[in-house]
């Protein structure tokens, strides 16, 4: 049991949980779910009062005890998967995961996931994330998605990344292969709402996104509600003469589930084996050959690969970036449809 003793400063917010957040020592890493769960579990007391309702209205001054039991051991369990680990330190790891592999254990999956992977893989280094042993996921990618994700060790890191991925502060940077490609002189681009172009022929799409009306597991276009969605995408090469396809560059304003998928669906280029929003496009032999036909119509997963991470790093200060490059069976596409990949 930890015990975390500090005032609270002057004019304080009105609610004892928000007063807490304020003025928690930063060292305690206690992020602001965490207090609210300590609160509700009696573990707060203020000048010698147990208190459980998080609308208290504090005042200056009041002396706040806050008693936290040591991290338990999480439901989840380790299991010896092998990671591509790309950093690692005490407060966080990186790692590039493969095509495959679902993030955190689900009713439908519940083992073999990246979460077991890191609790077996970092083990006793692993201080509590919610008062439990286990790694902090702050951000996701898809199951067949390719790519770098960043996992907390600790509260204050967890707290600290969740803060920079809900400010849209991280630098995410994708790879993708898609069917023909976004330029400006498309003049059918140009037509498409939430489509506009910026210097150096980069698209940004600009929408809303949210569940599909009649289909739960599909992100729809919106402009009338859901949650704001900007991508931006730069053609890296085209592929196939005249151009069937293109790997491309995408880089997120913000960070919606299926956004790049989404978008390059909404202005026409969807990704080469995107199962759900792909539709079932066939390139032309023309084009990029019978080997890139084939190849296109065999890539069993979206073309999208998670290339470059960048935030600050929760203890240090320091920006950090990370870049991966595009897995064999990205690459083997690209070459097929013509491409150096």
């Amino acid at each position: 049991m930890t015990t975390i003793t500090f005032e609270i400063g002057p004019n304080p917010p009105p609610r004892l949980d928000k007063a807490l957040g304020r003025d928690v020592p930063e060292d305690a890493a206690l992020s602001r779910s965490r207090l609210a769960k300590l609160i509700a579990g009696g573990a707060v007391t203020v000048d010698g009062q147990v208190v459980t309702d998080p609308r208290y209205r504090i005042a200056e001054a009041a002396h706040v005890v806050v008693s936290v039991a040591a991290a338990e051991e999480s439901h989840m369990t380790g299991e010896d998967i092998p990671l591509d680990i790309v950093f690692e330190d005490d407060d966080l790891i990186v790692v590039n995961k493969p095509a495959g592999m679902v993030v955190h254990p689900a009713p439908g999956t519940p083992g073999g996931t990246l979460v077991n992977a890191l609790i077996f893989h970092c083990g006793a280094t692993l201080s509590g994330v919610g008062g439990l042993k286990r790694p902090g996921i702050v951000h996701r990618i898809d199951k067949d998605t390719s790519g770098l994700l960043v996992a907390a060790k600790t509260d204050h890191a967890h707290h600290h990344l969740a803060d920079q991925f809900a400010a849209h502060d991280v630098a995410r940077r994708y790879l993708a292969v898609s069917y023909g490609a976004p330029d400006a002189n498309d003049p059918r681009l140009r037509g498409i709402k939430g489509t506009s172009f910026e210097p150096g022929n980069i698209l940004k799409v600009q929408t809303f996104l949210g569940r599909h009306k009649t289909d739960r597991q599909r992100q729809a276009v919106s402009f009338t509600g859901g949650k704001h969605a900007v991508t931006r995408v730069r053609i890296v090469q085209t592929l196939g003469q005249p151009v069937a396809a293109a790997l491309l560059e995408c880089w997120l304003e913000t960070g919606r589930t299926h956004q790049i998928r989404v978008h390059l669906a909404h202005c026409g280029h969807a990704l080469i084996g995107d199962p759900v929003y792909g539709g079932r496009r066939k390139l032309s032999a023309k084009a990029i050959g019978a080997a890139g036909v084939q190849a296109a119509a065999d890539f069993g997963r979206q073309a999208l690969h998670a290339a470059t991470l960048g935030f600050v790093h929760p203890r240090t200060g320091e920006t950090v970036t990370f870049a991966v490059d595009m897995p064999p069976d990205m690459r083997d596409l690209v070459r097929n449809l013509g491409g150096e990949g």
